[in-house]
């Protein structure tokens, strides 16, 4: 999955220290990244190529970390003009440019380090930019030097990272799988059901409502699977594979999903990929692996 680095060691522990010229600055600008790409794979710019353009003392003065990949540190380029590296910047030796690309690269391109790190810096940018200001007194926030959270200095009110617990939900009945595909989205291809969690309930609840909302049906024997952080949509996703209770017919949550049907085994239409938990669960059905559990 997208998270699976190795050899590689994401060290998310927040230790901020001064930038070098070999650390990597994330700058994103809306929905696009800006990096360079060659032949599906990506770099990000350097603090070294951005003193080209950019002050000195802000660059390396003015920093927000972020994480590090085996020891090389990521930083966040916020409020950097940085689109002097675009366009009429200076090419790499092998010709390729840096693009503001959309932020869907990192599902397809490599080095999966680096495309795990785009994402996930994508979703801390967000959360710095949606928290600028103190929720209850209107005081500009500040960074905590101790942990990766912010403080209002007035009223002490704290703010943490975004993270939103959803469920997958592979429901099983025999030998089929009920898959779906979602309802006024860009993302046309074969899903499972999912759903987020609630205030007051356990994923275990949210698995058994989110089955009855949006197809109608009952489910038993709810057995947890894997989790993986999806920087996409500030989610931490559990999976979960289920058993029908009941009947079969499918009543449809048309607001969420445009159909709902039970594949065979053998005629699952999903091909293997290292990205989602959807696509593994999808494929631990189709290739009998369910059964090894």
């Amino acid at each position: 999955m997208i998270q699976d680095i190795a050899p590689y060691q994401f060290q998310n522990e927040y230790r901020p220290k001064p930038p070098a010229k070999e650390d990597y600055l994330l700058c994103y600008n809306g929905n696009r990244a800006l990096v360079r790409q060659q032949d599906g794979m990506i770099a990000f710019p350097t603090f070294g190529e951005a003193e080209a353009g950019v002050d000195a003392d802000r660059l390396y003065g003015d920093y927000t970390y972020l994480f590090a990949v085996d020891g090389v540190r990521y930083y966040l380029g916020s409020g950097l003009d940085m689109d002097f590296l675009a366009g009429d910047g200076e090419a790499a030796a092998d010709g390729s440019r840096y693009v503001w690309e959309d932020r869907q690269i990192f599902r397809n391109a490599g080095p999966k380090h680096l495309c795990f790190a785009g994402v996930t810096g994508w979703q801390l940018h967000r959360w710095y930019e949606s928290r600028r200001y103190c929720g209850c007194c209107g005081t500009p926030l500040k960074k905590d030097q101790k942990e990766r959270m912010l403080y209002c200095p007035k009223c002490r009110q704290m703010e943490y990272p975004k993270i939103c617990p959803a469920v997958i939900i592979a429901v099983t009945h025999g030998n089929r799988l009920l898959m779906s595909q979602y309802a006024g989205r860009e993302y046309k291809k074969y899903a499972l059901l999912a759903g987020f969690t609630e205030i007051g309930e356990t994923v275990e609840e949210t698995v058994a409502r989110e089955v009855m909302e949006e197809v109608g049906l009952k489910v038993k024997n709810i057995t947890y699977y894997k989790s993986q952080p999806w920087s996409f949509s500030d989610t931490l996703l559990m999976g979960f594979f289920c058993e029908l209770d009941g009947e079969e017919d499918v009543t449809l949550d048309e607001e969420e999903l445009a159909l709902a049907q039970w594949f065979e085994r053998e005629e699952i239409p999903a091909e293997p990929d290292d990205v989602s938990l959807t696509n593994e669960m999808m494929m631990v059905f189709k290739e009998g692996r369910d059964r090894e559990r």
